[in-house]
């Protein structure tokens, strides 16, 4: 008991002191014990685009990174706008800045993981799951590859490994769950050499965003990206040019849920009993997993 209220006066009083400053509290280094909703702040007005955060998010989840090789030289990457895909949860595009020639605006690109995902209201199997901690994960052993949460996701972010579509297995940011419940911090915003990132309590960081915005106005679009967008999201965004030329959709402030009802309404609209139907589909993935099999088998004789 007494270790406990020690860490409640040290916490209130680093809150006290940063609030009384009037310095940006640095949110992530606050130990608490009770699960808390964190987020992160992407000032795209710092990133230089060095995609540090594809890296490190590539080995944090054991994907390769030869195609990185060189990558803070290489810049025909940006040539084309890029998407989140099974082989990069998160990516840098950039576009160019208004104010400059020379130096171009970077914006990192990732899961959303929205207050009330659609991705999760939209599994008819439950693989998707909103954490306590703002992390939205999925369990891809109870993933059928229906593909619904692609069609529901406000933001287009989960993705299909097609190269493996017998195998069901949906690919995104997954906020770096198994760091974070250990008190490291998210693989990208360690790695990030000019703290264009910053990770911790989510109105912490809302209040960082502020006061950005309030210290420097000339420097910031008055519009806080996914504070409000389809309910919030854990990841928010600070800009200086309006978000849509940054190729970010415009959403109401109404959560994304409700599209995905509409989806499922659909899909038993007929009095289709939901364990019939996982049965069908667990069937039809069952004998492509089974005909896949046999002819590796039939492959492996002949050779």
């Amino acid at each position: 008991m007494e270790n406990s209220r020690r860490k409640f006066l040290q916490t209130s009083s680093i809150i006290a002191a940063s609030l009384y400053s009037g310095n940006e509290l640095i949110a992530s280094e606050i130990k608490q014990e009770k699960p808390i909703n964190y987020g992160v702040l992407v000032d795209t007005t710092i990133c230089v685009g060095c995609r540090n955060c594809e890296w490190s998010c590539k080995t944090a989840h054991n994907i390769p990174t030869d195609e990185l090789e060189n990558y803070h030289q290489n810049r025909d990457i940006f040539k084309e706008f890029r998407r989140p895909n099974p082989k990069a949860y998160t990516v840098v595009n950039e576009f160019e800045n208004p104010d400059s020639e020379l130096i171009p605006i970077n914006v990192k690109y990732q899961c959303m993981h929205c207050n009330q995902p659609a991705c999760v209201s939209a599994c008819i199997v439950g693989a998707f799951t909103k954490n306590d901690n703002g992390a939205v994960t999925w369990d891809t052993d109870k993933c059928i590859g229906c593909r619904y949460c692609m069609v529901a996701c406000p933001f287009q972010i989960p993705t299909f490994d097609f190269d493996k579509a017998l195998v069901p297995d949906i690919h995104k940011c997954d906020f770096c769950y198994d760091r974070t419940t250990k008190g490291l911090l998210p693989a990208c915003v360690e790695k990030c050499p000019v703290e264009a990132l910053l990770f911790g309590p989510k109105d912490e960081i809302l209040r960082v965003a502020k006061k950005r915005i309030q210290r420097h106005p000339d420097n910031y679009n008055k519009k806080i990206y996914g504070e409000k967008e389809v309910g919030g999201t854990s990841w928010i965004y600070l800009s200086k040019v309006d978000f849509s030329k940054l190729r970010f959709p415009k959403l109401k402030e109404k959560p994304a849920p409700g599209v995905s009802e509409a989806i499922q309404h659909g899909i038993f609209s007929y009095f289709i009993p939901p364990l019939a139907l996982y049965a069908w589909l667990g069937g039809v993935m069952w004998v492509s997993k089974r005909k896949k099999k046999l002819e590796e088998e039939l492959n492996m004789e002949e050779k």
